[in-house]
């Protein structure tokens, strides 16, 4: 899973460019997530507007780096598709974590 990441100021986007988060890729997810925020402060959006599947390793994994971050810093979802997000509902994740529709202001990965 290839990720992207950019400091928006007020978050650091991160974006998910693979179509899924599944049992081959969730330690490298969580992995490259850990490095990419850990030097971070603040929020981190995590934009998945491209993973079209999650099974329950990659869903281990979005927790696992949620829970990484300690409790002073938050992990925000975006651009769920419906798939992902019907996943998030029925574990009542979706109670966990801030899940937005859209990229707050529109701010996107150009390119």
């Amino acid at each position: 899973m290839q990720l992207m990441a950019e400091d928006k100021g007020e978050f650091l986007l991160v974006s998910a460019l693979g179509d899924r988060i599944d049992a081959a890729g969730a330690i490298q997810f969580k992995d490259q997530m850990r490095d990419l925020t850990q030097n971070q402060k603040g929020r981190v959006l995590l934009d998945m507007s491209q993973v079209s599947f999650l099974d329950s390793s990659g869903l281990g994994a979005v927790v696992a780096v949620l829970k990484a971050m300690g409790p002073d810093r938050k992990l925000e979802l975006a651009c769920l598709t419906a798939t992902v997000q019907k996943v998030f509902r029925l574990t009542r994740m979706d109670t966990v974590f801030t899940i937005h529709a859209e990229v707050p202001g529109g701010l996107r990965h150009a390119g």
